[in-house]
């Protein structure tokens, strides 16, 4: 009988995420070398995988709690883009399907860009329904970010398809006539918060970026906005744009 070639294998072996005894069997006792090696680098990314099943099931118990409680349409919400020097704050409130499961996902900040990029579109496809919210540099300067955070959350809620029946927030509480519990560091506690947060930060990093072309010299596709060394020296040398928020120090000043 003609043996599987090595790159078949390794085929094989990256659409799987489970082997017989049989199967397992046949590549540990496989004379070459490469084919052992394969085995074991997917046994490896397997239990880097159980891992984050296990990450998602233990940041899933606030969701379980409220499912079992009647909740059906239970959002996350959660927001980008308070601490930078320039452009929007944007917000996010999402409803997960509640089989849903999306192993790796995380607060944003924790996550690469890559990584966001790939979980941005994971969750919209894991969505019953979801609602971004912008405020505009002008506005935060005229309200403050803390009030602007607040009006990017509330403009994500009336931007969902679907009204959530309980939202999970993330260290806010909103003047809304739908129940909601105020998580500190909820991104971290909740998948529901975390996927907001991805949503928000993707979709402010997106808009930087074409920020980034309006306004050139400031760097805003890589600073995001933020107080960066060269984004500094940029507003020093240029002076700022309308997109800058000019009650954040050093603007202010």
């Amino acid at each position: 009988m003609r043996q599987q070639s090595i790159a078949k294998i390794r085929e094989e072996l990256d659409r799987s995420h489970f082997l017989n005894d049989k199967k397992r069997s046949e590549l540990a006792q496989d004379s070459r070398i490469g084919v052992r090696h394969l085995l074991e680098v997917w046994d490896k990314k397997q239990a880097r995988f159980q891992n984050l099943i296990q990450k998602f099931r233990e940041m899933n118990r606030i969701e379980d709690e409220w499912h079992q409680r009647g909740a059906r349409k239970l959002a996350g919400i959660d927001e980008a883009g308070r601490g930078p020097l320039a452009g929007p704050v944007v917000a996010a409130c999402v409803i997960l399907e509640p089989d849903a499961v999306i192993p790796g996902i995380n607060d944003s900040k924790q996550l690469s860009a890559v990584k966001r990029n790939y979980y941005f579109e994971r969750i919209k496809e894991s969505a019953l329904s979801f609602g971004i919210g912008i405020v505009s540099a002008r506005e935060i300067d005229t309200i403050n970010i803390y009030e602007s955070a607040k009006k990017a959350m509330m403009l994500a809620v009336s931007e969902m398809e679907v009204e959530p029946d309980h939202l999970l927030i993330d260290a806010m509480k909103l003047p809304l006539n739908i129940s909601q519990t105020s998580l500190i560091k909820g991104d971290a506690r909740s998948n529901s918060i975390a996927a907001a947060s991805i949503l928000a930060k993707v979709t402010r990093d997106r808009l930087m970026d074409k920020l980034d072309k309006v306004y050139p010299g400031y760097g805003f596709a890589v600073n995001k906005g933020y107080g960066t060394r060269e984004h500094l020296s940029a507003i020093k040398k240029l002076g700022p744009c309308p997109e800058h928020r000019m009650t954040f120090a050093p603007l202010k000043s």
